[in-house]
């Protein structure tokens, strides 16, 4: 499987349950069901699906911020099964094109300070430690917060 071979779309609701799926199969302290259904008309809910099978997806939406909107991606998971293959890549970057286009000037996200290759795609990306979040996750571990210039995103750097 390469990534042209996933189609990355918006969300239907139909797609909500394989979300919570693979939110469980991911993480140690998965979102419910209805924080997906809240978030269902955010400007960057996205799923990757391959053969009408969803592979992973992207949470993402925009807060107003006096004229320089910031975009925050809240959740990123791809199936254990089809890592590895460029699909979080994928959403990432279909995701950060959409919230641009929704106003946003910046995006934003948390990560696990242990999560390495999450870290790796998120550099490669362009985007930035600006802060550390202590205990944010309710194991205790840390999180960093992580900046990117949309403009300079889409400039390539």
């Amino acid at each position: 499987m390469t990534p042209a071979e996933v189609t990355i779309r918006p969300v239907e609701r139909a797609d909500l349950l394989a979300v919570l799926r693979i939110e469980r199969e991911c993480f140690s302290d998965p979102w419910p069901y209805d924080a997906f259904e809240r978030l269902i008309d955010a400007p960057a809910f996205l799923v990757a699906e391959r053969d009408g099978e969803v592979l992973g997806y992207l949470v993402a939406d925009v807060t107003p911020n006096a004229g320089r909107d910031i975009g925050h991606v809240k959740d990123l998971a791809v199936r254990p099964d089809a890592r590895g293959r460029g699909v979080g890549r994928a959403l990432l970057r279909a995701g950060l094109a959409r919230l641009r286009t929704a106003g946003a000037a910046v995006a934003k996200l948390e990560v696990r300070e242990g999560n390495d290759p999450a870290r790796s795609l998120y550099a490669a990306e362009g985007f930035e430690p600006v802060r550390r979040a202590r205990r944010y996750y309710r194991d205790g571990e840390d999180a960093l917060v992580l900046v990117v210039d949309l403009a300079d995103w889409v400039r390539g750097g």
